[in-house]
């Protein structure tokens, strides 16, 4: 299963003072892809990737969202996994905030989609903070038992 993922280069080393580098690389060189939205960055949350013998797992861990902030889909070979919630003008409704530091999510994740796996028999479930993708094997693709071959 292959991760679509930004990788920010232009193929060459910029002329960087040591700290600098480094401060690059703390930045860039991460497990999570990185966005940029209206100047913010924005992370997106990590996934896990189980495999057994009849399916594959994905575990995204987003806390503090409802499944209704999730969208599954399936185009092609390519499982996007996005959400978005924002905040409501009627959730505050009467409250006066001297300071605000929460921020509202919006992510896309995407996966290519291996051939084994039966695109028209994924199911997903969100409990306890963690999204789980079940992307079942095609029969052809799960290991078969071992058989006897009578000889002629």
């Amino acid at each position: 299963m292959n991760l679509i993922s930004f990788v920010p280069t232009n193929g060459r080393k910029a002329a960087t003072t040591p700290s600098m580098e480094s401060m690059f690389n703390e930045f860039f060189n991460h497990d999570f892809p990185v966005s940029f939205r209206n100047g913010a960055v924005q992370k997106s949350p990590a996934v896990n990737v189980v495999e057994s013998q009849d399916a594959y797992r994905l575990e995204v861990a987003a806390p503090g969202l409802a499944k209704e902030d999730f969208e599954v889909k399936v185009d092609k070979d390519l499982l996007t996994i996005s959400a978005k919630k924002s905040a409501t003008t009627e959730e505050n409704k009467g409250e006066n905030y001297t300071r605000r530091e929460f921020s509202f999510v919006e992510f896309n994740r995407s996966f290519h989609l291996p051939e084994t796996i039966d695109a028209s028999n994924i199911k997903a479930s969100y409990d306890s903070g963690v999204l789980n993708v079940i992307l079942e094997k095609k029969p052809e693709a799960k290991p078969q038992p071992a058989r006897v071959i009578e000889i002629g």
